[in-house]
């Protein structure tokens, strides 16, 4: 039993022995607080509440924020009206429902004998402001989340722009790692540069509630960057871990602010989902074939195309009427290298000054040494790759020193096992190994603009402790590139997302 597990036990006996004491101040019987629900139907009677209050407890999520309510009210009948009381009370009710208990000096006064307490502005407006921050708080982490598109890596299924709402209960929301944050920051504070916007004094460990569904293949997935568990400040739009195999440990840490972060305070990435845990899955000649079969590509999957002219280029207008936003120069002036779809390669070849276009491929056997798992033993690139099984939770692989660079990442830090290979042999925990039994499940995810994508093929598997929610709709969608209502791309908004 963790340490975390025994301090919860602990707080819990100690809420309830003080919420047993309050009760029999009330003048109810004590032990009908340790009386599961039953035990809500009191608390509501005792600081007159109404009892349809007990059905939004029994609500997911809604019901914590109901809790924190009625220990407000609870604290209430004990005239402390304070915003540092009531405070006290949702925040350490371990302590603070004992003291009002057992304390001789505090006398419980029913609801309907408190006189009536008439308040400031200043305090309405400070009890509106934590009300609406509490709730949001709520909201935000169990129930839904609003994320925007900052990269081009989903077009044209999701464009940069597009703002959308992310369900935490799809696929069940997690504890946050770490509950002492600053509220709606993500990893930094708001007007600075590198300023951690959490503390991690108090860290959890990873649990998740039931969700509604479980992750498909092709859905469209929001979970925390497996790569961003270390950060090199003033690179954050680099991988560290791409940067240390290129230039050196030593080179990286002396000349950057090298920082680690939590599960939940890694960038949140946007991809599709292709594998999930136990599947086969191999790309051959830019196909995604899961169990031997081939996937359904997404209907606006992106590749990069070499197009050649006469020389004469390419009018922007055509790219802005064909909606192509990802292109650069090739080698040759008038040529470009192109990301977009198969209609639209086939509409840019009806122009009378393109020659060709062609889709660009990396034959099969040319090794890409970015690619995981980053070893020549592996020759796999961006479209070629594979075959590779998901890790699945329980499922055992044979490892030996040569298969090992596909694993220990998830050996040693995904499943915090100490891994060492020395004279060809695996060791882990100091004990020789030859398998390994897998304590998580695992995913694949890669982004529809294929070869413009930071994906699984860069950085290997996703671990189901980093899955945030499931992008549910765009409900927004601007275009940076034009100005005033024409910003908006009305064709978008409330567009369901697939």
């Amino acid at each position: 039993m963790s340490f975390l597990t025994i301090l919860f036990i602990i707080f819990t006996i100690s809420t309830l022995v003080g919420l047993w004491k309050i009760f029999e101040k009330a003048g109810q019987k004590g032990w009908y607080a340790i009386i599961p629900f039953y035990n809500f139907i009191i608390w509501l009677k005792i600081t007159r509440k109404p009892m349809w209050w007990f059905i939004l407890i029994l609500i997911p999520f809604i019901g914590v924020f109901m809790i924190f309510l009625m220990l407000v009210e609870i604290v209430k009948c004990f005239e402390k009206y304070s915003l540092l009381e009531q405070g006290a009370g949702v925040l350490f009710p371990f302590a603070y429902l004992p003291y009002l208990g057992f304390s001789e000096k505090e006398k419980y006064l029913d609801p309907k004998d408190r006189p009536v307490i008439k308040r400031t502005a200043v305090r309405e407006w400070t009890d509106a402001i934590i009300f609406a921050v509490v709730a949001a708080t709520i909201i935000r982490t169990f129930l839904m989340e609003a994320f925007t598109i900052p990269t081009s890596s989903m077009e044209k299924s999701l464009l940069v722009g597009d703002f959308l709402f992310v369900s935490k209960i799809s696929f069940g929301p997690k504890i946050p790692n770490t509950p002492i944050a600053f509220p709606f920051a993500h990893h930094t504070l708001p007007l600075t540069q590198y300023t951690k916007s959490y503390l991690e004094w108090i860290k959890l460990p990873y649990y998740r509630f039931p969700g509604l569904e479980k992750i498909k293949n092709s859905d469209v997935v929001v979970f925390n960057y497996p790569d961003g568990d270390t950060v090199a400040l003033e690179m954050q739009d680099r991988s560290y871990y791409g940067m240390v195999r290129e230039i050196g440990w030593s080179a990286v840490n002396s000349r950057f602010t090298v920082v680690s972060r939590p599960v939940d305070k890694r960038e949140n990435y946007i991809k599709r989902c292709i594998g999930i845990p136990g599947d086969k899955l191999e790309i051959i000649n830019k196909q995604v074939y899961i169990n031997g079969k081939p996937l359904d590509n997404p209907k606006n999957m992106e590749y990069k195309y070499f197009v050649q002219t006469d020389g004469s280029g390419i009018n922007p207008l055509t790219f802005d009427k064909l909606n192509i936003t990802d292109f650069g120069p090739a080698n040759n002036a008038g040529d470009y290298v192109i990301a977009m779809t198969s209609d639209v390669a086939q509409k840019l070849r009806e122009n009378i000054n393109v020659k060709k276009v062609e889709p660009i491929l990396k034959p099969k056997g040319q090794w890409e040494n970015y690619i995981f798992p980053f070893d020549s033993n592996y020759r796999w690139n961006e479209d070629n790759f594979g075959p590779l099984v998901i890790p699945k939770k329980g499922m055992t692989v044979s490892i030996d020193a040569k298969n090992i660079c596909i694993y220990n990442r998830i050996i040693e830090v995904y499943e915090h096992n100490k891994l060492n290979v020395m004279n060809n042999k695996v060791y882990i925990n100091n004990k020789e190994a030859h398998t390994y039994t897998f304590k998580l499940d695992y995913y694949w995810m890669m982004g529809d603009n294929r070869h413009n994508s930071a994906d699984s093929r860069f950085w290997g598997f996703v671990p189901e402790d980093h899955i945030v929610g499931k992008a549910v709709f765009v409900w927004l969608s601007l275009d940076k590139n034009k100005t005033f209502l024409d910003k908006i791309r009305w064709s978008r908004m409330f567009r369901v997302i697939k």
